[in-house]
């Protein structure tokens, strides 16, 4: 295959996207999201990319949650999207940084009725007693926005990742995957192809 390092890097990463939303494949949005915590432990989890911004990554979560608290202490994150059946992978390491208020509060408008309330209702990443406690909950902020607009809450909102290095992967027999790689310099990016 041959790559076009011409393009600009999330023309590839938008044409991969599409490839995996045209195959079908569930969740095709779906990334593993890596943060570090204070102890310099690394976590990570799986979130839904939900658009570019400003040459960057959106993704959505409660800022007060593990990742949330994370992200904003150390500002360091990586993302990987693996769509197997196609036998592709993108690693994009950068840095994170809020969104901005209104694009936070334009994006929940967007959102299900249910998700909405389920952002209000969870106190991401904190012990609870039971799944009872969390149905009560939803209950009582069902009720408090009975026949009303949802704001989206103070807490929750966007954060961006600003890519500094993204590489595309394709698999090939016997393990020779080609890896293509876009590093980011004060000049702009330095392509090259890493060994498998």
């Amino acid at each position: 295959m041959s790559f076009d390092f011409s393009r600009e890097p999330l023309q590839h990463f938008q044409d991969f996207l599409k490839q995996a939303q045209d195959a079908g494949l569930s969740e095709p949005t779906g990334m593993a999201l890596a943060s570090v915590g204070e102890n310099g432990k690394p976590s990570v989890r799986t979130v839904l990319f939900k658009g570019l911004y400003q040459n960057g990554l959106t993704f959505y979560t409660n800022y007060e949650g593990r990742k949330g608290q994370e992200l904003l202490a150390r500002p360091q994150a990586a993302l990987s999207f693996w769509w197997p059946s196609l036998e592709k992978q993108i690693r994009i390491e950068g840095v994170v940084e809020k969104l901005p208020r209104d694009v936070s509060e334009a994006y929940f408008a967007t959102r299900p009725r249910l998700s909405q309330i389920g952002a209000w209702t969870s106190q991401q990443s904190k012990e609870i007693p039971d799944l009872e406690s969390l149905v009560v909950k939803q209950k009582e902020i069902e009720k408090k926005f009975e026949g009303k607009t949802i704001p989206c809450p103070p807490f929750w909102g966007g954060f961006v990742l600003i890519p500094d290095e993204i590489e595309f992967w394709i698999g090939r027999p016997g393990r020779l995957h080609e890896r293509y790689v876009y590093k980011k310099l004060s000049h702009g990016w330095h392509t090259f192809m890493r060994s498998p």
